[in-house]
């Protein structure tokens, strides 16, 4: 028999003893009111340790008046708060056509009139940091507790209101989910039912440490949800987010977006698209050992191309912290399904959107079909003007280059990639002259893309070629930082590439015209290196060209 078990025993009998009759009720009530005086043993016991002195106040948060005395006692001993922890909690799960108004004023009073009191109370009183405990029942909601979750996303309003309302006080509101061990979703069938529900309960040498380290490892402030699987509370409520899909025309978003499939509140916005090597030219002519790969730059132009679509009156200024997690292959140049989704939250008077790209592929001797996450990224959509950005022009080659062909017996692109005409070095950069009238990159030829994907290809290729020449091995791209479009190129423009390696390993790129008119801007750009250095023989041109 646990403690706990032995406890509820103890107090049925002490019940029986009294006359009473020990029903479920009255033991967890009483069990609940003998674990708070525990717990706040420990926590004097645990101040002492250290060597603090603790003082302890028994009171009612929704007692205004009472609320009051406690704070200005300490004012008087302390002059300031350092950490206001606010933890108080009623819940009482009960259909709300089944609950009565003052169990709903009740749960909902303690936490949200509680806190309130606090604040106010504290007045001018300098305080340091509050951290009010959430729930996610606050944050996703629950079943026959809309006042318990009323009360806490109030919590969390109040906390993100310190931005204007407390500045100097950090608001943090933790979103915690059902402990395991101890609290409120450890009595009767709880841990049965979080279970069935799919949510992992969050052991107590996990959660407790939590506080400290929100408190001290940055300045962060704001809601946080700390849980492991959540189950039903994460689940969509409508498979397609209630919207209609195919109200969503596809047709301007480009070769990368194919049906819109869903809006997920947790989601996001849904695409998936069938894309075939052998009606694309981004796919067919884009081959490592022969296999199809899909282009990183066309990864990009999916995320540009959905995110779009959430607020066609705004527009992609950047797509930024772009991940290359795994290449994605058409493997025997058989059409693969991808899905693209965009989850998209206000910032500032711009929206960003966390983008994903994956695919499924069902491997020899399984019954269940693999998800692979290939890309991810985040896509800002604005709605001010583009500013023109100027550099200054390449100018005269004046050392020599490295031609289109010795660059393609190197790299494996076919001819809708081959997009560097020439290359050769300028001080520390590499500087490329861009392919013009290259064959369609996508079909059909006339639709639109979002971003400029070969004008990005171009500066991947033109800071490979920075890398062979410098240590004689062929790279693939890993991660880049931000692809910004500050405007679109004139039609059949020459147009160049500059790459400047940063201290860091990694490169910055613009494509401008001969003008210095910036089109198109690389930053953080990182590669992975393949293993071993290119044959001597393929090396030495680019090599050359390179070299200072």
């Amino acid at each position: 028999m646990s403690n706990r078990d032995s406890l509820k025993k103890t107090i049925a009998e002490r019940l029986a003893a009294s006359g009473t009759r020990p029903t479920p009720v009255l033991i967890e009530r009483e069990l609940a009111r003998c674990e708070r005086l525990h717990s706040a043993l420990i926590a004097i016991q645990a101040v002492r340790a250290a060597g603090g002195q603790a003082y302890y106040h028994a009171v009612d948060l929704t007692d205004p008046a009472a609320v009051a005395s406690v704070m200005a006692d300490i004012r008087g001993r302390h002059g300031r708060v350092d950490v206001l922890l606010h933890a108080a909690g009623l819940e009482i799960s009960r259909a709300i056509a089944d609950k009565e108004p003052r169990e709903y004023d009740l749960v909902f009073d303690v936490k949200s009139d509680g806190l309130f009191n606090l604040l106010h109370a504290a007045g001018d009183l300098p305080v340091g940091a509050v951290v009010a405990f959430s729930s996610v029942a606050g944050r996703f909601g629950n079943a026959g507790q809309t006042d318990y979750s009323a009360a806490n996303d109030l919590q969390c309003k109040i906390m993100s209101s310190f931005r204007t309302t407390r500045p100097d006080t950090r608001g943090i509101a933790i979103d915690w989910t059902a402990w395991g061990g101890i609290g409120m979703a450890t009595r009767g069938s709880i841990p049965k039912v979080m279970a069935m529900a799919g949510i992992e309960m969050l052991p107590p040498e996990a959660g407790i440490p939590w506080i400290r380290q929100e408190l001290t490892a940055g300045p962060f402030r704001g809601e946080v949800v700390v849980g492991g699987q959540l189950g039903v509370l994460a689940s969509e409520r409508d498979s397609t987010g209630g919207i209609d899909p195919g109200a969503i025309g596809t047709g301007s978003a480009g070769p990368m977006i194919g049906a819109i499939t869903g809006m997920g509140v947790y989601s996001g916005l849904r695409a998936e698209t069938t894309l075939d090597p052998a009606a694309q030219p981004f796919l067919n002519d884009h081959r490592i050992d022969g296999t199809p790969v899909l282009p990183g730059v066309m990864g990009i132009e999916a995320f540009a191309a959905l995110a779009s679509l959430v607020a066609p009156g705004m527009r992609v200024t950047e797509v930024g912290q772009v991940d290359f997690i795994a290449p994605l292959k058409f493997y025997r140049d058989e059409p693969r399904t991808i899905t693209v989704t965009a989850v998209t939250r206000p910032d500032g008077a711009d929206l960003v959107a966390d983008c994903r790209l994956s695919a499924s592929r069902t491997l020899a001797g399984e019954q269940v079909p693999r998800v692979t996450s290939h890309f991810t990224g985040r896509v800002r959509l604005t709605a001010a003007a583009a500013e023109q950005e100027r550099a200054a022009a390449p100018g005269d080659r004046a050392t020599s280059a490295v031609t289109h062909d010795d660059i393609y017996h190197v790299f494996f692109h076919g001819p809708a990639y081959q997009v560097v005409d020439e290359a050769w070095h300028r001080g520390p950069d590499a500087v490329a002259r861009l392919a013009r009238h290259l064959p369609a990159g996508h079909a059909p030829e006339t639709g639109h893309t979002t971003t400029e994907p070969r004008l990005a290809e171009a500066c991947f290729q033109t800071a490979g070629l920075w890398e062979i020449g410098h240590d004689g091995h062929l790279a693939l791209p890993a991660h880049v930082d931000l692809v910004s479009i500050p405007h679109r190129p004139v039609p059949g423009a020459e147009l160049f590439a500059i790459a400047h390696p940063a201290d860091d390993g990694s490169f910055d790129c613009q494509v401008l015209d001969g003008g210095g008119d910036v089109v198109l801007r690389v930053n953080g750009y990182r590669t992975v290196s393949l293993d071993g250095p290119l044959p001597a023989d393929l090396q030495q041109p680019i090599s050359d060209a390179m070299s200072a």
